[in-house]
């Protein structure tokens, strides 16, 4: 069974970094998808970042991007989010999602798998 473990959130100024981690078990992620949404109250879950596992293929919102990073780690099977010039509007629960697929897609219902979520806060 797929499991996705986040970790890395929490509480942090404006400007600063934050980098989450997902951790991935359970099955054969070459061909999987990976990609990092976030759901702040009151808002739909909007996707920020994705990435092919096996492949160079990344996407990223418009709202994020040249601030946030994302990558993988195949021997360890995580995927990592690196966050910088944090706004407040960054301020969400940021969530892991799975996707059996090879082209990184950007709905929240396309995905597969999903972690438990972990909180950011940006504090201005």
């Amino acid at each position: 069974q797929v499991q996705l473990v986040e970790s890395g959130g929490g509480l942090v100024q404006a400007g600063g970094s934050l980098r989450l981690s997902c951790a991935a078990s359970g099955g054969t992620f070459s061909r999987y998808v990976m990609g990092w949404f976030r759901q702040a109250p009151g808002k739909e879950r909007e996707i920020v970042a994705a990435l092919a596992w096996s492949g160079p293929i990344t996407y990223y919102a418009d709202s994020v991007k040249g601030r946030f990073t994302i990558s993988r780690d195949n021997a360890k099977n995580t995927v990592y989010l690196q966050m910088n010039s944090l706004k407040p509007e960054d301020t969400a629960v940021y969530y892991c999602a799975a996707d059996r697929t090879v082209v990184p897609q950007r709905g929240a219902d396309q995905y597969d798998y999903w972690g438990q979520g972990t909180q950011v806060t940006v504090f201005s």
